[in-house]
């Protein structure tokens, strides 16, 4: 413990970010094994969450889907990013690139939502007018929260943007006309997805808050354990982990009638897209096989759509 403490005020001492300016901070000791890595376990968690966004992007161009579920695995990716910049730097600015990412793909997310019009050509739909709503949206939202720096408004704002997301997809399932283009079994199959994620969702949370909460326990627990056994412990780095995972199966889990992952870890970010591709195209199109054991899209007949 003494080793430790003193290295931690060494390190700390000539961070090579210099002071902490976020204004968030988490339960890891910050500069605990490096003056470049303020946050280790959580930095090097989003590789996960990098790591599925560019293997979902990658199905994405093998498989032809439109450019909007590239652009949604390029979001995913964007996430990660910032949030290991955040946590490796725990700078304002970084963190800015953390939480700002996180409300530009919720939003959206929930924008391609009301865009169930068939087919993706975009003068046939109110994906323009969807587009300047989202522009306009965020920039506001960027401007604001720069300005005000209140992490509480920017986790009210998330948490709307997710509400609204989950409740329209809801609609979209129940919806007659929506929902008699997918069979009665892949729209239950999605809403057990749902619930599951939501369930699922609400036990991360309690996670992050319970390392907050009792961050000085904790603590105690991984001094006591030692490292490296002591990561296992970064509740945070879990949070990382079990969003990457969830949002991944979400977005592989609503697009094909054969998927059935109800039990799988899951969040509700960003499943509004491969729910809106079986909505604008035929469900019949998509299948899911396995690859190294992880789930993947794959279309049936290899046809590019608009």
């Amino acid at each position: 413990m003494a080793l430790n403490t003193t290295a931690n005020a060494l390190l700390a001492a000539h961070a090579f970010w210099g002071p902490v300016t976020a204004t968030l901070d988490w339960c890891e000791v910050n500069y605990q094994f490096s003056r470049y890595i303020a946050e280790v376990a959580n930095s090097f968690s989003n590789l996960f969450t990098i790591g599925l966004a560019v293997y979902g992007a990658a199905q994405s161009v093998t498989e032809n889907l439109p450019p909007r579920y590239l652009v949604g695995y390029a979001g995913f990716a964007l996430v990660g990013l910032g949030s290991f910049i955040f946590h490796a730097t725990l700078l304002f600015e970084a963190q800015l690139m953390d939480e700002l990412p996180m409300v530009y793909v919720a939003s959206y997310c929930c924008a391609i939502l009301f865009d169930t019009t068939r087919g993706f050509d975009l003068r046939e739909s109110n994906a323009s007018q969807l587009g300047l709503i989202f522009t306009v949206f965020n920039v506001l939202f960027t401007w604001s929260y720069y300005v005000s720096r209140n992490p509480v408004y920017h986790q009210v704002v998330f948490a709307i943007l997710m509400f609204t997301t989950t409740f329209r997809t809801v609609y979209l399932l129940r919806n007659g006309e929506v929902s008699k283009r997918l069979p009665q079994e892949q729209r239950s199959t999605i809403a057990r997805l749902f619930s599951s994620g939501a369930a699922t969702f609400a036990f991360g949370f309690l996670i992050w808050n319970l390392d907050n909460v009792f961050c000085s326990n904790i603590t105690r627990w991984k001094q006591s354990v030692g490292w490296p056994a002591a990561f296992l412990l970064e509740g945070h780095s879990w949070w990382h982990i079990l969003t990457a995972t969830g949002t991944y199966l979400m977005l592989i889990g609503n697009t094909c009638e054969s998927c059935r992952w109800s039990l799988a870890l899951a969040v509700l970010l960003k499943s509004s897209l491969d729910l809106t591709l079986c909505i604008k195209d035929d469900h019949n199109n998509y299948t899911v096989t396995k690859k190294l054991g992880i789930p993947r899209i794959q279309r049936v007949q290899k046809i590019k759509t608009q």
